[in-house]
């Protein structure tokens, strides 16, 4: 075979990996980001109130994050087709006896435990790895911006479906319908096997080196200061993430605008963070990942401050929503970057995991705020207060890091 042909295979196979690892993050994506579209229906068809099922999806944020390290270290050794299958099923399982649930304690499991583990099994931990072995080094920048437009693209479309569906055959019967469409994610456990450790031992045994064990790399990287500034970077992250993505319907509602605005804001969140996805894939191999990751933060408490202060029509809502949509998700290619960077790509679902785990706990505290704060002064200012403090600080964090690669193997015994 000559060359050209080798390099149009390589190439085709390049983009069939993005296109698997894009197209599950959209699905599962997609439909995590609009359960807020059904928090209403929820409250109205079981009484419970908005704090309690606020606490369930509180609890799916904690609990995605707590799946992702031991889905990646899972992946990382026994291959990541297997992980995204059983997660796929679960997620889809989960979304379709929600509204079958009529307690709290329900909620949690349908949503908090199986849907948002299954989630977190088939999330961003495993299929950003995924992406990063599978296609060369000097596209992972790109690679990671496109798989994380793919899941800015589940909640672009996902959300005028579930509001259309909803209109169609009821808020139970879309939900259901919902979970039937993440299986169309199956196809990807084929395209996206294989594990990271095997490579790692690999090229560990061909330069005399034995590949660091996961007790290891998660001891040299929680002892580097500069993976605990990221991960706490991304802890405000989760905030601002799960906040918009589970209250801002109500914030919709609140300001008095129609329903269907909330369903476009999210739309418009997904839309443009599709571009916000995708310019900080290139931006990430041209300027210092740590700078894009402090901007990113800085834009966003300022949009919330500016928000604040503005009238709240249609046309603020929906510029905030797009303003907030280019920096939703844009700072998950700089961090995923930058773990690879410190710590190459042996461990690197687990160590990601890590990372989304902080940026969950914050999501914990988003969904669950949002509604508490809310059920008790009947507004969500005092949120987007502490939105705008943990933005500024989210983006003075992450100045200190810094970006070397540290060793990643241990010498083998004479």
């Amino acid at each position: 075979m000559n060359k050209p042909s080798v390099s149009k295979h390589r190439s085709v196979a390049v983009w069939l990996v993005l296109l698997a690892a894009a197209g599950t993050f959209a699905l599962t994506m997609g439909v995590r980001q609009t359960m807020g579209l059904f928090l209403s229906a929820l409250n109205t068809s079981t009484a419970l109130g908005i704090g309690s099922i606020s606490l369930a999806f509180a609890f799916g944020q904690l609990w995605w994050g707590l799946t992702q390290p031991f889905a990646g270290a899972v992946a990382d050794r026994i291959g990541t087709g297997r992980v995204i299958f059983f997660g796929v099923l679960l997620v889809a399982i989960g979304t379709f006896i929600t509204p079958l649930m009529t307690s709290t304690a329900g909620l949690i499991f349908a949503i908090g435990m199986l849907a948002a583990g299954g989630a977190g099994m088939a999330g961003p931990s495993v299929l950003m790895a995924a992406s990063t072995r599978l296609v060369p080094p000097e596209k992972r920048g790109l690679a990671t911006g496109i798989v994380n437009a793919g899941g800015s693209f589940g909640q672009f479309a996902m959300a005028p479906i579930a509001v259309g569906l909803t209109a169609a055959v009821g808020w139970a019967s879309a939900m259901q319908w919902l979970g039937v469409l993440i299986l169309l994610a199956l196809p990807a456990v084929w395209v996206l096997k294989g594990n990271s450790n095997a490579l790692a031992a690999q090229a560990a045994a061909a330069s005399g080196s034995q590949a660091l064990s996961a007790r290891q790399a998660i001891r040299q990287a929680l002892a580097t200061p500069s993976y605990r500034y990221l991960s706490l970077g991304f802890l405000v992250c989760g905030f601002h993430v799960a906040f918009l993505a589970t209250h801002l319907p109500g914030v919709v509602a609140a300001c008095g605008l129609p329903p269907a605005i909330g369903g476009w804001a999210l739309a418009m969140i997904g839309l443009f963070n599709i571009v916000g996805s995708l310019a900080m894939g290139w931006a990430v191999g041209r300027w210092r990942m740590k700078s894009l990751l402090a901007l990113v933060y800085a834009t966003r408490g300022l949009a919330v401050l500016v928000f604040l202060l503005a009238p709240k029509t249609p046309a603020v809502m929906l510029v905030f929503a797009a303003v907030m949509g280019v920096t939703f998700l844009s700072t998950v290619p700089p961090t995923v970057g930058l773990v690879a960077k410190m710590f190459d790509t042996a461990n690197m679902a687990m160590l990601f995991g890590i990372v989304m785990l902080a940026h969950q706990i914050g999501g914990f505290f988003g969904a669950f705020l949002g509604g508490y704060v809310f059920q008790a002064t009947g507004s969500y200012d005092w949120v987007w207060y502490i939105d705008i403090v943990l933005a500024a600080g989210a983006a003075l964090v992450n100045l200190p890091i810094r970006e070397v690669r540290l060793s990643r193997v241990a010498k083998a015994a004479a």
